[in-house]
């Protein structure tokens, strides 16, 4: 490889970060797999569906406190969770050529099965509140609009961002940063959205990244 290349690659590893979403893009959605587990319909609606995330989890922790649900069913469910199909192969890949920081609003609580599949990538997100037995009371934010938040504040530093995500809660990040993607979005994001560039397949992604890293 020639040195220019060589180096070329270096300067982008060391001046970009790629901030994906979880759910949805690398692993499928927490909530529907346990509504299916549960046969508890209500519990399908995710970020997708709500752009209003306290609105979600307020919904989320009635149904459970009704039907006397908690952490453990749900890390029970989370345990039998693998990642989507070609996710880990395509994390790979990507962070053998840029630095990479998982932006996601789930919980620290539900993550970590989940990045030990994924070969263990940093990732931000945000806290469950839950009583001794188990029973979740309410949650903590990492911070308010958190994923818009850590890239403004990874641009303030002198990172420039790539963002991917599928759902309401990932515009912000996407439209912030120097490229956007939707990844595995419903159609009426998309069509809402059609300034940004919108894939499916995980070869697609990663040849749009890189192209945005000029590599």
């Amino acid at each position: 490889m020639p040195l220019f290349y060589q180096l070329h690659i270096c300067y982008n590893k060391h001046m970009f970060i790629t901030c994906l979403d979880l759910e949805g893009v690398l692993v499928p959605e927490i909530w529907i797999a346990f509504s299916e587990a549960t046969c508890i319909p209500e519990l399908r609606r995710t970020t997708r569906d709500e752009p209003n995330y306290d609105k979600l989890m307020q919904e989320r922790i009635t149904i459970l406190n009704e039907h006397k649900l908690g952490l453990h069913e749900i890390k029970q469910t989370i345990t039998k969770i693998d990642p989507l199909p070609g996710a880990k192969k395509f994390l790979d890949e990507l962070r053998a050529f840029t630095q990479v920081l998982i932006l996601s609003d789930t919980f620290e609580q539900f993550a970590s099965p989940l990045m030990e599949k994924l070969g263990r990538p940093t990732i931000f997100c945000n806290t469950l509140e839950c009583s001794a037995d188990g029973k979740i009371t309410g949650y903590k934010l990492r911070c308010e609009k958190g994923k818009l938040a850590t890239v403004r504040a990874l641009q303030s530093v002198g990172f420039e961002t790539i963002a991917a995500g599928d759902s309401f809660n990932d515009l912000a990040m996407i439209q912030a940063s120097k490229a956007g993607f939707l990844f595995k979005s419903t159609e009426q994001i998309v069509n809402d959205h059609p300034n940004i560039p919108a894939y499916t397949e995980y070869d697609e992604l990663l040849g749009a990244i890189k192209n945005a890293m000029g590599i």
